[in-house]
């Protein structure tokens, strides 16, 4: 076994949260030698799975990679999503909250991903993020991307997303921007394997919750107390499968209007159809956010694992609320493995030595 994880490509993963791109590349035969994120019980995840050979927990700012390099010699591929609040398109919403690389939190975050890159040299890079870092609202930072990276001598390719398109049952968009040493071929993206339904196209239909979840298809007796919706719980009740607060508007014909049109988030009282797949799983758990289950209850850890493709093994650590916010922040690991499998295949194959 030891001997199979010395053959296989080594990955330094940054703000790996509980790992999902770090699952999908593993599956694809990837090792993790290195991954780190700044919050403990992300990395307690992390350590329970063993998905990395070293897990440090650490504020990437005093992370010197060179060292990394001298401890596991040259590294294969760097992978990591910075994290996405500077780049959500909910961030517009707040006033007088910066965003990009202004945010206060994390407009570093970025910046250090490429000094990551320069220190470590990797063949092969993938960088994730919200679609809303491939708007024109945050140019300055796709530049920065496009720009540091030939200056480091890096071709990159990049592409939105939907997950849902490569079987992740989950409409889940994601800005991907995969990146090769000069020397190297350029990186293509995968062709995609599914399709909305509705439309001709000769590809799989998209996996729908029903397929990945149906065998949830109940309600406890502990649920039966819960009150999804907050106070405006008899108005989920009433809502359709797969609708939201949109049904009670005058534009949808509701007879006495609750809610005006698009006066909310998309995502308030948003209920799950079986015949779908899930629209994108939140970061975090809300009383009147959904998506919720058809069933009219919130879903439950192991649901949500199933919508972002996690193994039902993997362990997370942490209480409810903080399992909920480590899954909603993973990449769907099955997609993770999509591009894995990909960039295994043009760089990492048998017959290609680099």
């Amino acid at each position: 076994m030891q001997m199979d994880i010395e053959n296989m490509p080594k990955i330094v993963s940054l703000f790996s949260g509980a790992g999902g791109l770090d699952i999908g590349f593993h599956s694809a035969g990837f090792h993790t030698v290195y991954a780190t994120d700044i919050w403990d019980v992300a990395c307690e995840t992390l350590r329970a799975n063993h998905a990395a050979d070293e897990v440090v927990c650490a504020d990437i700012r005093k992370i010197d990679f060179r060292r990394i390099k001298e401890k596991y010699g040259d590294i294969d591929c760097l992978i990591g999503g910075p994290p996405c609040p500077p780049y959500s398109q909910t961030r517009h919403y707040l006033v007088g909250k910066a965003d990009g690389f202004a945010d206060e939190h994390a407009g570093f975050a970025v910046p250090e991903y490429f000094r990551a890159l320069q220190e470590l040299r990797p063949k092969v890079f993938l960088f994730e993020n919200v679609d809303g870092f491939f708007f024109k609202t945050h140019q300055e930072e796709f530049e920065y991307l496009k720009e540091k990276s030939e200056e480091l001598g890096y071709q990159i390719s990049y592409r939105v997303v939907n997950c849902a398109n490569y079987g992740v049952p989950q409409t889940r968009k994601r800005f991907f921007c995969v990146g090769s040493r000069i020397d190297l071929p350029m990186f293509t993206f995968p062709e995609e394997t599914h399709a909305d339904p509705q439309k001709e196209t000769g590809l799989l239909p998209w996996v729908t919750c029903g397929e990945v979840i149906g065998e949830f298809d109940n309600i406890t007796e502990e649920e039966k107390k819960q009150r999804p919706g907050a106070k405006d719980y008899e108005l989920l009740l009433e809502i359709p499968a797969g609708d939201n607060y949109l049904y009670f508007t005058e534009k949808r014909g509701y007879p006495e209007p609750k809610f005006k049109w698009k006066s909310r988030y998309w995502t308030f009282l948003l209920k799950l159809t079986p015949d779908r797949p899930s629209w994108t799983i939140q970061a975090s758990f809300s009383n009147n956010q959904g998506p919720f289950h058809w069933r009219n209850r919130f879903l439950r850890i192991e649901e949500l694992k199933r919508l972002q493709t996690i193994p039902d093994e993997y362990m997370l650590q942490g209480n409810m609320k903080e399992q909920w916010r480590q899954v909603g922040n993973a990449v769907p690991a099955y997609m993770a493995q999509v591009l894995a499998g990909k960039i295994k295949e043009v760089y990492f194959s048998a017959g290609y030595q680099i």
